[in-house]
């Protein structure tokens, strides 16, 4: 294994939950010691299910490897001397806390930028800082509501939640993207940063398309496993009952699949199915005309159709498809009740393969009791 690009860096990471340790899980993963503090009862992550071995939760597993985990009550005057010594000797700190929580405790970020000018600090909320909803508590779902992404998931009778958490692995993305613009500027600079980052802004700033289509006044609608945009694009079942997913990204991709697939050539220059705007606006029919041709193949036949008229398609799976599919790398990382095995993360780093940490137990990292630094 090959130097790692944030080795040598110190992280400190106040937090709990899904969108700041998946932030600094990757830090972790890019060889940056990431000191996770835990109050005294732990990440509440820590029970959200008790779905992997030895009853550890899923999401705990999956955003602490690489991590060391200190317990800091930093309500005691002792933890908090102690929390002011690792920042002493830190690059960067992550930490989501409720907003103003930590300047109450005597570390605001613009306090800490004039002790430590070299320390990035990356803050994350909610709503931010200011403005009517700062006091807010937000979740993931309560965001996808909020944000209107609720609004644009689901079929036609209702709002559905994204199946995973959706807003929490985007914002710890974006603060994880944020602080290597950061550690970049400060490898020029010499200074520091403030980073502040708020759930709310990250999944506006995902809808941009959803919004600039309602301002626009073409509404987007719940169309379940479609496109509001591109057509056809969406479900089709073949003649032996298998559910298959293709992509038409362009009129000259309708013009190959129109001869090839549908064995309609002059579908290709119909004037209602020509043009992706015009295929959109016609979708009942351009998805009729491709049904009824799904409808006469069998799963086999319609696959190698579909490759030799060169069409994007994909299975619709399950997460039993998911865990034998041929296409999924894993990794295996040591937890306090043994080794788990679950999805590597995307990036491949050719000829410098990473190892990935361990998961912490629960102040497993302190040197003593007294290091604690609970009570006064």
């Amino acid at each position: 294994m090959s130097h790692l690009p944030l080795k040598g860096l110190k992280v400190i990471a106040i937090e709990q939950a899904v969108a700041a340790p998946f932030c600094t899980s990757r830090l972790a993963d890019a060889g940056a010691e990431v000191i996770k503090i835990e109050r005294p009862e732990g990440d509440f992550a820590r029970g959200y299910d008790d779905a992997v071995a030895g009853g550890q939760s899923s999401y705990f597993v999956w955003l602490n490897r690489g991590k060391s985990s200190r317990i800091l009550d930093l309500a005691s005057t002792k933890g908090r001397a102690l929390l002011a010594d690792l920042l002493a000797g830190a690059d960067i700190l992550v930490q989501n806390l409720k907003p103003g929580a930590l300047d109450r405790m005597g570390f605001a970020p613009s306090a800490l930028r004039q002790t430590h000018p070299r320390l990035i600090i990356c803050s994350i909320s909610g709503y931010g800082e200011t403005g009517p909803y700062a006091h807010r508590k937000a979740y993931d779902l309560l965001i996808q509501a909020e944000s209107g992404l609720s609004s644009v998931t689901g079929g036609p009778e209702a709002p559905a939640r994204v199946g995973i958490s959706i807003v929490d692995i985007a914002t710890g993305a974006t603060a994880h993207s944020a602080i290597l613009e950061a550690l970049i500027c400060r490898s020029v600079t010499g200074e520091g940063a403030d980073i502040r980052l708020s759930m709310f802004d990250v999944m506006a700033d995902w809808l941009t398309v959803p919004l600039l289509l309602q301002e626009g006044g073409r509404p987007p609608k719940r169309i379940g496993l479609a496109h509001v945009s591109i057509a056809p694009y969406g479900v089709f079942s073949t003649r032996d009952g298998t559910d298959m997913l293709i992509a038409i990204q362009s009129d000259r991709e309708w013009q190959k699949f129109a001869t090839v697939f549908l064995a309609q050539p002059e579908m290709a220059h119909d004037p209602r199915f020509a043009t992706n705007v015009m295929r959109v606006r016609n979708r009942t029919e351009t998805d009729a005309l491709v049904a009824s041709v799904f409808a006469t193949l069998t799963a086999a036949e319609a696959e190698a159709r579909l490759a030799e008229a060169d069409v994007a398609f994909a299975a619709v799976n399950d997460m039993t498809a998911l865990a034998g599919h041929p296409h999924l790398r894993r990794i295996t990382v040591e937890t306090p009740a043994g080794p788990v095995s679950y999805p590597a993360p995307a990036p491949i780093f050719k000829g410098a393969e990473r190892r990935y940490g361990s998961v912490p137990a629960l102040g497993q990292h302190a040197t003593a009791v007294g290091d604690w630094g609970i009570g006064q």
